[in-house]
């Protein structure tokens, strides 16, 4: 039987309750400690989880010698100090998406994994699709020939956080969430298509953002709505790709066409998965049975259940039974593309890697001072 990995989660709200159901379907894994300043929440999901001991402050749990690693659920500004901590402490990461709220944060977390030796893993359920591991054993066994182009697509007809009806308004506050649309669901697609490209280097970027749907007055209004619910971007990678990404929580359009990578002999697209070439000088658009391919490599193939999800993966490699995914880097990468497009708007202009660097500033919050704000306003409530 596989050694059992005993981690810590911190964080029980939307993500982190999430996260807790999908633990439960990892073999070997054991939730044996939970943090949240949210001191009655995290008490009823201990309860319904069976974790054995609850904190309210994360460092407290760091205490513990028999949490082995530390699964980060929280907003995307407290990922960058959270995990670090995390990482000082002699643990591996486990992080939701995206690694951090700014780029230098990103490159922090990724130094801070080198120096410490601690595995950071991003959370990419994307990456984990039968789809994608279609495309990977595709683009390897050269049926696509030369990537060329690739396109990152996704659109909700109405789906921003909280002004449409579901989630917080920490998804929509840029102090908190530090971006909208290309950080909530962009990190998806775009990491994935990175992912599929070998995780080239950026050259350039060019993007735009927008704001411009109706929202109910009463929700605009207590929001404090300030980040993007449409990102786009023509982004030139290094080796020749040229890669086009239109991100919406919101947009007045039918649909999206979805994710595309076109190469010199093939091209894919991922959702509804088909392959399209020429044969006999004859155009060809190629559908698989995945479901059955899917279940033969799961059968067949050593190692493929550690593929099977993000938290499989995480579990396998901390037990050394596969190479950590690089997640971490393409979270970098995909962090790096996202904040170019901020900056080209605020410039006007295309942006190069160097201009992300020179100008990114860190957003990560004070962990040490919110703890103290919300045990203070414990105490005045007690």
């Amino acid at each position: 039987m596989a050694r059992e990995l005993r981690i810590g989660i911190i964080g029980v709200g939307q993500i982190g309750k999430s996260h807790l159901k999908k633990w439960q379907d990892v073999p070997g894994v054991k939730v044996v400690a939970a943090v949240d300043i949210d001191e009655a929440e995290l008490k009823r999901v201990a309860g319904e989880y069976a974790i054995e001991k609850t904190y309210f402050d994360f460092r407290d749990m760091l205490a513990r010698e028999d949490v082995e690693a530390v699964d980060v659920c929280l907003h995307n500004n407290l990922h960058a100090p959270v995990s670090m901590a995390v990482m000082d402490s002699g643990r591996h990461v486990y992080c939701e998406k995206p690694l951090a709220g700014s780029y230098i944060d990103a490159l922090a977390m990724v130094e801070k994994a080198r120096q410490t030796g601690q595995m950071l893993q991003m959370q990419l359920a994307s990456l984990y699709s039968t789809e994608t591991k279609a495309a990977r054993r595709l683009i390897d066994e050269g049926y696509l020939g030369q990537p060329y182009y690739a396109k990152s697509s996704s659109y909700r007809r109405r789906g921003r956080p909280f002004v449409d009806g579901y989630g917080t308004d920490n998804f929509v506050k840029k102090e908190i969430a530090a971006g909208g649309a290309l950080f909530d669901m962009g990190v998806y697609h775009i990491s994935q298509i990175l992912y599929l490209l070998s995780n080239p280097d950026v050259l350039t970027i060019s993007g735009s953002t927008h704001q411009q749907i109706d929202m109910y007055p009463d929700r605009r209004a207590s929001s404090g709505y300030s980040v993007e619910e449409l990102g786009i971007a023509l982004v030139r990678l290094a080796g020749g790709a040229t890669f086009f990404i239109e991100e919406a929580w919101a947009v007045n359009l039918g649909g999206t066409d979805g994710s595309k990578i076109a190469g010199s002999k093939g091209g894919l697209t991922l959702s509804p998965f088909a392959y399209h070439a020429t044969v006999g000088d004859m155009e060809m658009d190629g559908t698989f049975n995945l479901k059955a391919a899917d279940y033969r490599w799961g059968q067949c193939s050593k190692g493929y259940r550690a593929y099977e999800s993000s938290q499989h993966h995480w579990a396998a490699a901390l037990r050394g039974e596969v190479e950590l995914l690089p997640t971490a880097r393409i979270g970098l990468n995909t962090m790096l593309i996202s904040e170019g497009v901020y900056l080209s708007q605020r410039l006007g202009r295309e942006v190069t890697p160097a201009d992300v660097k020179e100008h990114s500033v860190s957003t990560a919050i004070d962990v040490a001072a919110q703890i103290e704000a919300a045990r203070a306003g414990r105490a005045s409530l007690a």
